[in-house]
């Protein structure tokens, strides 16, 4: 199943989609996040009757409103290669703000303070089971579903200190979509191939499998110093082939247009656009 967050008509609901039609589900739960708080996703849910053609629909982001967005960085081998980091023994986590996220087919918002907007195409878990201290053999019977997500990254705020927050957390630099696939229908991690793609060209190119420290390692490390709560979100960690790392070095620009594709969820677009917000 896939189930997505959208706007129609200037309010803000939810369904399932089978890539072609949105049936509302907010009658149900009035969110997908109250949705999966209230018990594990699947099958087909009971509609209104109701439902409007995808294109008609505006994706918001999968869960406009988490608790916690952890994000993983150097998470893939020729990522810490190309940024010249030491091997370590546990993740290397940051967080996100919920306010900096942007939904799919949104533009992505490269901020007045700097020309160094970074794409970064990451796998994105959702907490469906919450829970302390999760063993690692049981860590993907927690994940309520997978998405796509593009962490798009401010780099020379990123750089102002050890501490990545300032330079991933501007507004609508987040990407988070196109929705969220349930574990049956995307299957084990591993296999799925992952790229980046920027104005149709190919930037970053993996499988999920080249990570560092797997899926299950992750939740059960953030479960160790954090209680994880469903609708909780992990960002997993993207691949080698950042702008920033290359030479000459690619960044985002206004007009751009930059894709995160998933083996078994889809393809997250955006547009990118400079911000024009006086505060």
């Amino acid at each position: 199943m896939r189930y997505i967050s959208f706007s129609i008509e200037g309010a803000a609901r939810w369904g399932w989609t089978d890539g072609d039609r949105v049936w509302p589900l907010d009658h149900v739960h009035p969110s997908l996040k109250a949705a999966i708080e209230a018990g594990p996703l699947g099958g087909v849910p009971a509609t209104d009757g109701s439902s409007f053609a995808l294109a008609d629909v505006v994706f918001l982001p999968v869960l406009p409103d988490p608790g916690k967005i952890l994000c993983v960085g150097l998470n893939y081998e020729n990522h810490r290669r190309e940024t010249g980091r030491a091997e370590v023994a546990h993740p290397t986590i940051f967080t996100r703000f919920a306010d900096s996220q942007t939904g799919h087919g949104a533009p992505i918002l490269r901020p007045k303070e700097s020309e160094k907007l970074d794409y970064e195409g990451e796998l994105a878990i959702v907490i469906g089971k919450g829970g302390r201290r999760i063993a690692e053999a049981d860590a993907l019977d927690h994940i309520a579903g997978y998405s796509c997500y593009n962490d798009g990254s401010v780099r020379d705020w990123q750089a102002h200190t050890i501490q990545f927050t300032p330079g991933k957390n501007f507004p609508e630099t987040g990407a988070f979509g196109p929705w969220l696939v349930t574990p049956d229908a995307f299957g084990v991690p591993g296999p799925q191939r992952i790229q980046t793609r920027l104005n149709g060209q190919v930037m970053q190119d993996a499988v999920l499998d080249d990570m560092i420290f797997p899926i299950a390692r992750l939740v059960a490390y953030c479960s160790t110093f954090t209680p994880l709560a469903p609708g909780d979100v992990i960002v997993t960690g993207t691949p080698g082939g950042v702008g920033a790392k290359r030479d000459p070095q690619v960044f985002m620009k206004p007009g751009d247009r930059v894709e995160v594709e998933i083996d078994g969820i889809g393809i997250l677009e955006n547009g990118i656009a400079q911000e024009r917000r006086a505060g």
